[in-house]
């Protein structure tokens, strides 16, 4: 008994160390004019890596800002063809994506992404 209870706490320890260096998520953004498409509406918080890909003609840029909070992360314009990565921790909640570049994000350069616990 006290062998199966042993092992039972050592995989309890390898599952909670693995879940404490599980990989980041993974976001593709497609930047088009005037669109931006993500290859999921829905992530884990957690650690994310947010991949802005430009399939456009126009340089475009990324700022994600979750709902209620002040500071907005992002990346600077890209050329056409050329891809960004953005390493982030997501908390819970919903963030807006949009292109800052000129009325990008008037003329619908804007996205949502919910994060779930």
């Amino acid at each position: 008994m006290k062998l199966l209870a042993a092992a039972f706490l050592a995989a309890a320890s390898v599952t909670a160390a693995h879940a404490a260096t599980r990989p980041p998520a993974r976001l593709q953004v497609v930047a088009r004019e005037y669109s931006y498409t993500l290859s999921r509406l829905t992530l884990k918080a957690g650690p994310a890596l947010i991949e802005l890909d430009n399939f456009g003609e126009d340089r475009h840029d990324l700022r994600v800002q979750r709902a209620g909070a002040r500071h907005v992360a992002g990346l600077g314009e890209i050329a056409p063809g050329s891809r960004a990565t953005l390493a982030l921790d997501l908390p819970p909640g919903r963030y807006s994506f949009w292109c800052s570049v000129a009325d990008h994000r008037a003329r619908g350069m804007r996205a949502t992404l919910t994060v779930s616990r």
